[in-house]
């Protein structure tokens, strides 16, 4: 692929199910492929799949079809593919509210800083810490960026909690944590937020709550 052509998975409108936009009508490009295999990865099929190749002017065209204003570019991961940076200008200057859903194990400092990046930090219970590009997480910008943590266990979210306060994260940067489905229930792991103080939200996947027979977010 050329830093002009995408290799994408699927393109949809849904509601926002994550991230401080949750709840809002959002058009979704899902791009194909992604380097790591987190223990918990949902997007199994998009990790996978070769994808359909498809020009950043189509899928800017997409976006402009769907009539909705916030758009996010997912995965897989979506920096793994050079053509994204190029995607997510192109998007914040038509105009858009631009989020990008990305796993941590790429550079984010020189996007463009019109887009809303939401940054995955990789707990040990990931199986995939080792693969986070570190200086990520020194250089968040208040308003810029939010940090997703999510958590399969108690360790891992005693560990992404220091993690945060260590760094001076907390309190500066919107900080999610999410259970791992099926391995952390929402209420253990409010009990742990409220016994720590933490600063951080609480985050559940909404469109899975609305859809919950369904595997895409809609």
């Amino acid at each position: 692929m050329t830093d002009h052509f995408l290799r994408v998975f699927s393109l949809f409108s849904s509601i926002q199910g994550e991230s401080t936009s949750q709840g809002r009508p959002c058009f979704f490009v899902r791009l194909a492929g992604c380097p790591l295999s987190c223990s918990y990865c949902d997007t199994l099929d998009a990790r996978e799949s070769p994808g359909r190749p498809m020009g950043v002017e189509q899928a800017l065209s997409a976006a402009e079809d769907s009539g909705l204003r916030l758009v996010e570019v997912t995965g897989g991961e979506p920096l793994a593919q050079p053509a994204t940076v190029l995607l997510l200008s192109s998007l914040a200057d038509a105009g858009f509210d631009v989020l990008l859903e990305t796993s941590g194990a790429f550079p984010v400092r020189d996007l463009d800083p019109k887009v809303r990046v939401v940054l995955d930090l990789k707990t040990p219970g990931s199986g995939m810490f080792e693969r986070m590009h570190i200086d990520n997480y020194d250089s968040l910008v208040p308003g810029r960026h939010e940090l997703k943590i999510v958590v399969t266990s108690r360790e891992d979210f005693d560990w992404g909690l220091r993690f945060v306060r260590d760094r001076g994260i907390e309190g500066r940067v919107e900080t999610l944590f999410s259970p791992a489905a099926g391995l952390v229930q929402p209420a253990d792991l409010a009990s742990w937020m409220l016994d720590a103080s933490c600063r951080g939200r609480l985050q559940l996947q909404i469109h899975r709550v609305i859809w919950p027979s369904s595997q895409e977010q809609r």
